[in-house]
Formats: C-alpha cells, structure tokens, sequence
C-alpha cells in the first residue's frame, strides 16, 4: 500500500500566501485576524513539513526563498479554486452589498451624482462603495468590483472598458482677483498651475504635446487629490489639469471652463474587474448595465463643453 499522503495546514498555508503578499509577518496576522506569533508558528510548520526554508528573514523585508515561491505558486492556486468552489456552491445571499472599490476623485465627482439612478432602478440592490486615495486601486481584500486606472491601456484581464484618459485644461470663468481666463500658453505663465497629484505628471504630460520650445516659468499649486485640484480650480486659484470625466459635471453646470487646447488623450484606460465574487452575485448583470448606460452619457461629445 502506498504511504498516506499528509495535507499541510490550509491555514498554514493562507498564512504563507499573506505574508508573501504582504511582506510582513504583521500585517499578515492584522489580516487574518491572528497574532505575529501564531503566524510564525504557521509558517514554521510548513518549513517543518517541506523540510526546506521558505522565507528570508535577513533582509529588510521578508521574502520568499526559492522554495517558498514554489510552494507559494502551489498554495495560491488552491485558495483560488477553493474559493470559487465555495462562491459556486453557495452564492452571495440577495441582500449582501454588490462591493465596488473605486479612485475616491472618481467616486466624488463622477460616481456619487449618479448613484441615485442606479437605485431607481435597482430598488432591491446595494452597492457598497470602498474609495482609495492613492495612485493606484489595490485588487486585494473581498470587494466584487475595482475600477482601476491603467497607464498603458487594457491588459490581458478580463476588464469592461470605461472610459479613455484625455487631459484638459480648466478653470474659474473668473479667476481670483479678477482675472480672466488665460487663451494661450502666453498667458498661462500668469496663472498658478493646479496638480492633483505631487508628481505633476499630468501638466508636463500636456504642455510637452503642445510642441511649443518657449521656455516659461509657471507657478505651481500641489494636492494629491484631483477632487481638491478641481475644488481650488473652481474657486479661481488657478488652472488644473485633469481627466476630462472627473471635469465633466463642473463644465456642464458651468463652475467650471476650458480656457484653451484641445484635450489629449493619453493611452490611459479607466476599466471595471471583476472577482469571482463579483461574476456570481445576484447584482453583477444590473450594476455592469448602469455602469455601461452612464458611460454612454458622460462620453456622449454633445455633452462636454470644448
């Protein structure tokens, strides 16, 4: 007869993945709900069991040794498919929030204005909606939906495309002081540029298209949000640069205007992904049919100001 097979701990190894993902045992243990000692522990009986290191612990952060990338490569895939399993066997009950994470500029300026039509026509439906205020949306964690922003365009993941990135120029009708709007880069030296993002990535991006070699100085005003680079725009502090969606409800009421330039579009995609939690809740079907009709309508060219 052949040996019996010995299973490792299924929670020894989610703790492994954790702390792979991670890099650290104690933000692992804040994850799963355990202490750094007890995930140690788990760690330590799977090194036992493979009889091999797993993590290097002498580095500044931990990380997997050779042998731990493979076990971690074998642990991941079982987590998955048991989770998928569990979501077919049991799918979310009706009344569990449709958990969509979302850029918090992107969720204040375009999504929340929206989200009264989507609950009069989903009256039985809830959405939870998780915002992040960094550069990037982070797919961990239990949502259902991410709304992310990718620089280089759709990749190889099953994404339903929202919208393309094109950069515009805005500002007050009427800039602080009196001022009026600025109509070509010769005035714009006048005016302070607005970043909603330290990095100023967006203005250098812009004006490097406009292939004007005058050398300028301009004056610079830096928030790490586009909500508030927008906010201080609209009470003339300046000119913002931003994604012409987060713009487009200020241009419509008119809070906000295009002074000059032709918007530009960058490569960049807004795209909505899926977990499998998301593909088999009861909501999916009617939050991708909303997230599709208020597409339509923010990118209809009728409905933004040039």
């Amino acid at each position: 007869m052949d040996k019996l097979f010995r299973v490792p701990s299924m929670q020894a190894l989610q703790a492994l993945v954790r702390v792979a993902d991670t890099s650290s045992f104690t933000e692992a243990a804040r994850q799963l709900h355990l202490t750094q000692s007890a995930i140690s522990r788990q760690v330590q009986q799977l090194e036992e069991h493979y009889q091999t290191v797993l993590f290097d612990r002498t580095s500044r952060k931990v990380a997997l040794t050779a042998h731990g990338r493979e076990v971690y490569q074998v642990a991941q895939e079982m987590l998955k498919s048991l989770r998928a399993l569990e979501l077919r066997l049991a799918p979310p009950p009706q009344d569990r929030p449709f958990r969509i994470r979302i850029f918090v500029s992107l969720a204040v300026r375009w999504l929340l204005p929206r989200l009264s039509s989507f609950y009069a026509i989903n009256p039985g439906l809830c959405l939870s909606i998780e915002t992040v205020s960094g550069e990037t949306v982070d797919t961990g964690g239990d949502c259902d939906a991410y709304v992310l922003y990718l620089p280089g365009g759709l990749d190889e993941r099953p994404l339903t495309p929202l919208f393309d990135e094109y950069l515009i120029p805005v500002c007050a009708p009427e800039l602080s002081g009196g001022l009026a709007p600025p109509r070509s880069l010769d005035e714009l030296a006048g005016h302070a540029l607005i970043h909603g993002s330290t990095g100023r990535h967006e203005w250098t991006l812009w004006l490097q298209a406009q292939q004007d070699q005058t050398e300028r100085s301009y004056k610079h005003l830096l928030f790490n949000l586009d909500d508030l680079a927008l906010d201080a725009a609209a009470r003339g502090l300046g000119v913002a640069m931003t994604d012409k969606v987060l713009a487009h409800d200020a241009l419509a009421r008119g809070d906000l205007i295009v002074p000059f330039g032709e918007a530009l579009r960058t490569g960049g995609v807004y795209a909505l992904w899926l977990r499998d939690s998301g593909v088999t809740h009861p909501a999916c079907q009617a939050v991708l049919n909303w997230f599709e009709e208020q597409v339509e309508q923010t990118t209809r060219p009728a409905s933004v100001p040039g």
